[in-house]
């Protein structure tokens, strides 16, 4: 499938789900077009993504990864899709099914991450929660963080000294999905996290190990990358960052 120039469809404006499957296609080399981020007379933009979506059979919302007359929606399925055929599984009879395991355990994250400053929904703004939203972040700082942190590093560290990564002897997809995870909280709870990742050196050595991979070391220094901003799935709102 190497011949296939992949179609991405995801929000042009924030990194969000899409850079989990951005990351996984340029690990991987795979050439691929950020539909949403062309311009609208060349089939981009938003009109261009909701066109996409609609037209798709199962089109719901965004990521949807299409290729030839294909299309795959859902990140967990896509980054599994791409890992499968372009190397990024870990070997071994139950690697491919460990890495869902950790796949679904990292999504589990995210969505606990994006409920720290929407806890009463997406459909109200931030101003609209602030007050839980504060609550919500003392709670996340104290208990799901280093949960969830530690849970990862002792993933780490049980990988048969096999280290930086968390399963397997090479880079699979879940670590490319871990490095986003820690890169988001560094950008939303800068305090929180100097302090956190005092406890948890395996899991900065393995996000080190995936930066400096040489054809990451080019995308995040590149356009294509969406820097963090206060729209997507991690924001940095200084009153909840709670150190």
């Amino acid at each position: 499938m190497s011949h296939l120039v992949y179609e991405l469809y995801y929000w042009p404006m924030i990194p969000g789900r899409g850079e989990f499957v951005r990351l996984v296609l340029e690990d991987a080399d795979q050439p691929y077009v950020d539909v949403a981020r062309l311009p609208e007379a060349e089939g981009g933009g938003i009109a261009g993504l909701k066109r996409a979506l609609a037209e798709a059979p199962l089109g719901f919302a965004p990521p949807m990864l299409k290729f030839g007359q294909q299309a795959i929606s859902q990140t967990l399925q896509i980054c599994h899709f791409l890992a499968k055929h372009h190397g990024r599984l870990p070997a071994g009879a139950s690697g491919e099914y460990d890495a869902q395991h950790l796949a679904g355990s990292l999504y589990d994250f995210v969505v606990e991450i994006h409920n720290v400053h929407h806890p009463l929904g997406a459909a109200l703004y931030y101003e609209e929660q602030k007050a839980e939203a504060a609550r919500a972040a003392a709670a996340f700082a104290e208990h799901r963080l280093p949960k969830y942190l530690s849970f990862f590093e002792r993933c780490i560290e049980q990988n048969g000294g096999r280290e930086p990564w968390l399963l397997g002897t090479d880079l699979s997809y879940v670590d490319l999905w871990l490095f986003q995870v820690i890169e988001g909280l560094r950008y939303a709870f800068p305090k929180t996290m100097s302090k956190r990742t005092e406890s948890t050196p395996k899991i900065v050595a393995a996000n080190e190990a995936v930066r400096a991979r040489p054809r990451l070391q080019s995308y995040l220094a590149s356009e294509r990358r969406i820097p963090f901003n206060e729209h997507g799935l991690f924001r940095h709102y200084p009153e909840l960052d709670v150190g």
